[in-house]
């Protein structure tokens, strides 16, 4: 294995422990994320969407600690790949469309998280192996 995706595995180790954290924070008091990052609207944070972003969150820390634990597993790794995109995705709605996550550092901390994985997740993609199928098309063309 390369020592490129030995790296990105203990990034992925190191994010999902991280994101337990935010879990258990956002399953013992829901203010957490009012002041640190819905701080545009904090009169729409409530329990029930504080318990369902932690539901959230330790989904995406399962799948995350489950790929660095099984980094070649190409389906695993796709799905690891998306929890990132979608982690992307949310944060830069809730900060420009919905205006609910002002750019505070509460805010650009999952961002930047969430940025580098993608990216350190696509450059990973060089690192794997060629499958059986995909060396017999390469043959296959050749031919």
């Amino acid at each position: 294995m390369s020592r490129f995706l030995n790296v990105l595995r203990s990034w992925l180790v190191m994010v999902s422990v991280i994101a337990v954290g935010n879990t258990v924070q956002s399953f013992r008091d829901h203010s957490f994320l009012s002041e640190k990052l819905y701080t545009g609207t904090p009169e729409f944070v409530n329990g029930l969407q504080a318990r369902t972003f932690g539901i959230w969150t330790l989904l995406s820390s399962i799948i995350r600690c489950a790929c660095a634990i099984d980094i070649q597993n190409r389906t695993l790794y796709h799905i690891t790949l998306w929890t990132f995109v979608l982690a992307l995705g949310h944060f830069l709605s809730e900060a420009f469309i919905y205006k609910t996550a002002p750019l505070t550092i509460g805010v650009m901390a999952p961002l930047i998280v969430a940025s580098f994985s993608v990216i350190g997740m696509l450059i990973g993609f060089q690192c794997f192996p060629e499958t059986e199928e995909e060396v017999g098309a390469r043959q296959k063309k050749r031919n």
